[in-house]
C-alpha cells in the first residue's frame, strides 16, 4: 500500500461526497446515491491502480457500477493490485433528510486481504484502543459496558452506545438501558458510528447490534488503522443468502470475526464529509461557485491520521 495514494483515494471520496451533497436534504435517496456513484467511478479512472471492487454497490446484476468484481483504475503494467470497500454515500437516508453523518468512504488492502462479505447482516461491536482485545461477541452487551467503563476510568452512567434504531433491537437497547449507561440511537450511518468509538471527542464509546455486513468491513479496516476493534458475526435473512455467501467462497458461516480476518495486512482508509457528524463536518457551499470538504485519510502501517480541509473552485474546474 503505497502512501502516495492517500491523496489519489482524497480526490475521490470528494468527488463523491461533492456530488451528493448537491442533492442534500432534497428527499431523493436514489438519486444521492446515485451522483455519488457516477461521481466516484469517474474519478476512480484517474488512479493508477490495478483494483477490484471486492466490497461495493452489489452484485454485478443489481449494480451497474462499482459492483462486486468491477475492475477499476487506470491499470497498466507495474500498478498495484489493491482490493477495494467504498460505500460512494453511507447514509442515503441521511443525506436526502439532511441528518447527520452521511460520508463517502473507500477501504484499499492488497489484494486477497479483505473478507469478501457478502450483502447480508452483520452483528457487530466496534470500540476504542482502551478496549481492544478486550470486548468480544461472545459476553454480554451488559459484560462489554462494564469492560469499557473499567478501561476508560468512567462510571457505566457516562458510558455511551450507539446502536442503530431497528426493532430487532429491542432487547439490546433493553439490556443496555438497564445497566445504566447512555444510548445514541442512530437511523443509518453506523460505519461513521463504529469509527467514531476511536475519536477520543466524539462523546461514542462502544457499537453493538447488527447492521449491513460489507459496512463491517469498510468499518473495521478503519478501526485497524486507529488501533481500535471491532468484531462481526453474519446474520442471514434466509437459507439463499447464506448460500451466496458460501459461493463467494466463505466457509466458515457462523464464525465470529475478528478485526484480522475482515482486514488483514496493510490498510488504508480515507472518508470525505457530506453532511456534518461525529466523524467529519460536511460539504459547505460557499460564495462564487466553491465548496469546502472535510476528510480524513489513515494508514494501519504507520498509525498516521490525516485530516484534510479542502476548497474547492468549479469555476477552474469545470474547464480542467
Amino acid at each position: 500500500m503505497e502512501r502516495n495514494l492517500a491523496l489519489e483515494f482524497v480526490r475521490i471520496t470528494e468527488a463523491a461526497a461533492l456530488s451528493s451533497a448537491r442533492l442534500m436534504g432534497r428527499g431523493d435517496e436514489k438519486a444521492a446515491d446515485q451522483a455519488a456513484v457516477d461521481a466516484m467511478r469517474k474519478a476512480f479512472d484517474t488512479v493508477y491502480i490495478d483494483g477490484v471492487v471486492v466490497i461495493g454497490e452489489g452484485e454485478r446484476d443489481e449494480a451497474p457500477m462499482l459492483y462486486i468484481g468491477e475492475k477499476v483504475g487506470r491499470g497498466g503494467s507495474g500498478a498495484p493490485t489493491i482490493d477495494i470497500a467504498l460505500d460512494p454515500l453511507e447514509g442515503t437516508t441521511i443525506c436526502a433528510t439532511g441528518g447527520v453523518g452521511a460520508v463517502s468512504v473507500i477501504a484499499a488492502a492488497e489484494r486477497g486481504n479483505f473478507l469478501h462479505a457478502p450483502d447480508t447482516y452483520m452483528e457487530k461491536i466496534a470500540c476504542g484502543p482502551a478496549a481492544a482485545g478486550k470486548i468480544s461477541l461472545q459476553k454480554s452487551a451488559t459484560e462489554n459496558i462494564h469492560i469499557v467503563a473499567e478501561v476508560l476510568s468512567k462510571p457505566v452512567s457516562d458510558v455511551t452506545v450507539v446502536i442503530l434504531e431497528r426493532p430487532r433491537h429491542k432487547d439490546l437497547i433493553a439490556e443496555v438501558r438497564k445497566t445504566g449507561a447512555r444510548i445514541r440511537l442512530i437511523g443509518d450511518g453506523d460505519v461513521s458510528a463504529g469509527i467514531a468509538t476511536c475519536w477520543p471527542d466524539s462523546g461514542i464509546d462502544l457499537l453493538m447490534g447488527i447492521g449491513g455486513a460489507p459496512e463491517g468491513v469498510i468499518t473495521a479496516a478503519a478501526n485497524k488503522c486507529l488501533g481500535g476493534d471491532f468484531q462481526g458475526r453474519l446474520k442471514f435473512r434466509s437459507e439463499e443468502e447464506r448460500l451466496r455467501a458460501t459461493r463467494m467462497g466463505l466457509k466458515e458461516t457462523e464464525k465470529i470475526f475478528k478485526l484480522e480476518d475482515l482486514a488483514r495486512g496493510s490498510v488504508m482508509f480515507c472518508a470525505t464529509g457530506v453532511t456534518d457528524g461525529p466523524l467529519l463536518k460536511g460539504v459547505r457551499a460557499l460564495p462564487g461557485n466553491r465548496a469546502n470538504t472535510h476528510s480524513i485519510v489513515m494508514r494501519s502501517a504507520t498509525g498516521t491520521v490525516r485530516r484534510i480541509e479542502a476548497e474547492h473552485n468549479f469555476n477552474i474546474k469545470a474547464k480542467v
